[in-house]
């Protein structure tokens, strides 16, 4: 497949928002430490229901300037306060780089862009702008919209995690696509993040080993020279139930999970001793008191974490691991989510490094596929790559109840961790 891409061209919002007065739009502490790109593609089929003169990047186009008036922040520059380091939005209105593509075949020739995810394909799909030499820093948002020779469409999104969590970031679109369609938002955005904000008097009540950093003793840096292999394994409904009776959990992302933890650590061929981490994010917007209003735009999630000697995890059966994934996700209250945001104020956390870290993300539990710009609902919607090593994602096929688990292992790691699988 070959793209050729058109110059980007400036989105601003179509009126201005009420709060462009402001000069800087505030981060909580749950942004500052995800300032990475969410790359991510949506596939749109050829479709009937709109005028075959109906250009879509035209539409997507405009009624991107009418969403940013809801969503003005998106449009700005993130900045660094040279005291503290903190993030924040300087609301500069630099715009959205939008970009229009034609591809050189049809969508049919891509493949799934899930279940076999190609990186190379990708890379074609995702127009990304880096920091200029000076400093300057990539926008915040850019858009590509491929045409295929079919009349079909993929979407392409780099976002930057700072701006909002993956609950956030389909809302966004959601409402982005009704702006499109002409029909009234359904979830209009809440972006008042103060709501996360720090306690006036700081109180860490918890040991918050998810920003621990972890001793390698098991030779793991020693990997890092080894080439990176990335496969996407599709694990079926019939042994999801197995799995999920094996572990008596309670879910199919608990027995999952519990599952990619062991799985990750055998094939990494952590040493007994060696303390293996699995985090793995949790949704508080329910679980704070009160409860995030609803449309709340942001990062709204902590991470939730089991530490255990790689020895112990391996030698169990995998319903302890199960055990204490669905320990960690109950102890995921608001008393503990105040003490985390609390911890990165007082303690200036930073992300940790990722050594002997397994960080599982549940994308089947968000509703990118809901977007509908004019054309249906998305064919196919999912991450263009993964953020960081460690990172494990889930995704759901709605078609057949199958569940797709996409990591990248070092080479002589990733067949351990298939056989593994093929167990199931």
């Amino acid at each position: 497949m070959r793209v050729r891409r058109s110059e980007p061209v400036l989105v601003h919002a179509a009126a201005a928002a009420a709060a462009d007065e402001e000069e800087y739009y505030y981060l909580s502490n749950l942004d500052q430490n995800v300032a990475v790109l969410m790359k991510t593609v949506h596939v749109f089929r050829p479709s009937g229901e709109r005028p075959a003169g109906d250009d879509a990047a035209a539409v997507i186009m405009a009624a991107l300037g009418r969403v940013l008036v809801h969503y003005y922040p998106f449009e700005g520059s993130l900045v660094v306060d040279a005291d503290d380091g903190r993030l924040s939005v300087r609301n500069d209105r630099r715009g959205v780089p939008f970009v229009v593509a034609d591809a050189d075949c049809e969508l049919e020739e891509i493949g799934d862009v899930v279940k076999a995810p190609d990186a190379a394909v990708h890379a074609q799909l995702v127009f990304v702008v880096r920091g200029s030499n000076s400093g300057e820093m990539a926008p915040l948002l850019t858009v590509q919209l491929t045409r295929f020779r079919c009349g079909g469409f993929v979407l392409g999104l780099a976002m930057n995690h700072c701006l909002a969590d993956g609950v956030a970031a389909a809302e966004f679109l959601r409402c982005w696509a009704e702006t499109a369609r002409g029909v009234p938002l359904s979830a209009p955005p809440f972006l008042d993040r103060t709501v996360l904000r720090a306690r006036t008097s700081p109180t860490v009540a918890f040991p918050h080993e998810e920003f621990a950093e972890m001793e390698d003793v098991s030779g793991l840096a020693d990997l890092r020279d080894e080439p990176r292999v990335h496969r996407a394994f599709t694990i079926d409904a019939a042994s999801l139930a197995r799995l999920k009776r094996e572990t008596a959990a309670r879910s199919t992302f608990v027995a999952l999970t519990a599952f990619v933890w062991r799985a990750t650590a055998r094939a990494m061929r952590m040493r007994p001793e060696q303390r293996s981490r699995l985090m793995f994010a949790v949704d508080v917007r329910r679980r704070v008191d009160p409860p995030l209003p609803r449309g709340f735009c942001g990062n709204a999630v902590v991470f939730a974490c089991c530490v255990s000697a790689a020895g112990d995890l391996l030698a169990a059966p995998v319903s302890e691991a199960a055990r204490s994934v669905q320990d960690a996700i109950g102890r995921t209250d608001d008393a503990f989510v105040r003490s985390a945001i609390d911890h990165i104020e007082v303690a200036r956390a930073r992300a940790p490094s990722m050594t002997a870290t397994t960080l599982v993300t549940a994308w089947n539990r968000l509703e990118f596929h809901t977007a509908d710009f004019g054309w249906g609902e998305a064919a196919q919607c999912g991450p263009a790559e993964l953020p960081r090593g460690e990172v494990v994602m889930f995704m759901r096929d709605a078609r057949d109840g199958s569940m797709v688990v996409l990591l990248g292992l070092p080479q002589s790691c990733m067949e351990a961790f298939q056989d593994m699988v093929h167990l199931l």
